[in-house]
């Protein structure tokens, strides 16, 4: 009965992947998009160069990732918590810029 149990924590316990990122490429975006079928999630990522600005030029998409549902589901999850984390140490995150845009207050009142 010990045999078993140890057997089964050990089959529950995390297994370390190994990783091999020498071809890794590293960009930033300020823009994403989500777009998919009723197999994949297609994520895009760009360089919205006029965040705040007119529209006059076109968001550059420079990554697509293409995912299946379980291993979306699996990144939606770790974002969550590192985001959470984040919040818990730095404050929370607002989304919405135009709250996040101080006026200069009037000195006259």
């Amino acid at each position: 009965m010990a045999k078993e149990e140890a057997q089964a924590a050990g089959s529950k316990a995390k297994r370390t992947i190994a990783l091999d990122e020498s071809k890794a490429v590293c960009c930033y975006a300020n823009f994403c998009r989500v777009t998919g079928s009723p197999e994949e999630l297609i994520v895009d990522f760009g360089l919205n160069g006029q965040p705040m600005g007119s529209n006059d030029k076109p968001v550059e998409i420079n990554q697509r990732i293409v995912l299946n549902f379980y291993t979306a589901k699996r990144l939606l999850h770790a974002l969550h918590i590192s985001v959470q984390r984040h919040e818990e140490v730095f404050g929370p995150i607002e989304t919405d810029i135009q709250k996040r845009v101080k006026t200069k207050e009037d000195p006259a009142s």
